[in-house]
C-alpha cells in the first residue's frame, strides 16, 4: 500500500511541446547599412515568464530582444532588431511550491533557449547578417539571484 501512494506522489515532469509564440526581424537601414564596415555593438535583453494552462500544465515563454548598432557609439546606427517569444508547455506533477519555481523559473528556459537562439541566428542570416551566435545563459543563476533581489526587497 505505501509502495502505490510512493508512485502517485512522485514527482513528474515532461515537455509536451515547444513553439515560437512571437516573433519579429527589422532592419530599418537596410540595404544602406550593407556598404558599411561591420562594427557591430550587440545588447540583449532576456526575460522568462510562466503561467498556468489546467491541472499539472504550464506554458513558460523566453523573451529574447536584441538590438545590434553598427559602427561606433557615436555614429551608431541600429542594424537589426529581432524579438523572439519561444515557448513550451510543460507538465509538472507532485512538485512541492519550491521545486515547480525553480523548474518554471530555470529547468525550463534552459530547455527552451537553444530553439530560440537558433530561430535568432535563422532570422539574422535570412536578414543578410552574419549570425548572432548567443553565448548559453545560466538560468540557475538569474533565477537565484532574481529570488535573492526578491528576498532583499521584501519587508524584514
Amino acid at each position: 500500500m505505501a509502495e502505490n501512494e510512493n508512485k502517485q506522489e512522485q514527482a513528474q515532469f515532461a515537455l509536451q511541446r515547444i513553439y515560437v509564440k512571437d516573433l519579429s526581424f527589422e532592419s530599418p537601414k537596410a540595404p544602406e547599412i550593407f556598404q558599411k564596415e561591420w562594427q557591430p555593438e550587440v545588447s540583449l535583453d532576456l526575460n522568462t515568464s510562466n503561467q498556468p494552462l489546467k491541472q499539472d500544465m504550464f506554458e513558460v515563454v523566453l523573451s529574447l530582444m536584441i538590438k545590434v548598432a553598427n559602427g561606433s557609439a557615436k555614429n551608431a546606427e541600429t542594424a537589426f532588431v529581432v524579438e523572439v517569444q519561444q515557448a513550451g508547455v510543460f507538465m509538472a506533477k507532485g512538485l512541492n511550491k519550491e521545486d515547480l519555481h525553480r523548474t518554471l523559473g530555470a529547468f525550463c528556459p534552459n530547455i527552451l533557449f537553444p530553439y530560440a537562439r537558433e530561430t535568432v541566428d535563422s532570422l539574422v542570416t535570412r536578414g543578410s547578417f552574419p549570425p548572432i551566435m548567443l553565448a548559453p545563459v545560466n538560468f540557475d543563476a538569474l533565477y537565484l539571484k532574481s529570488n535573492e533581489n526578491k528576498e532583499g526587497k521584501s519587508p524584514s
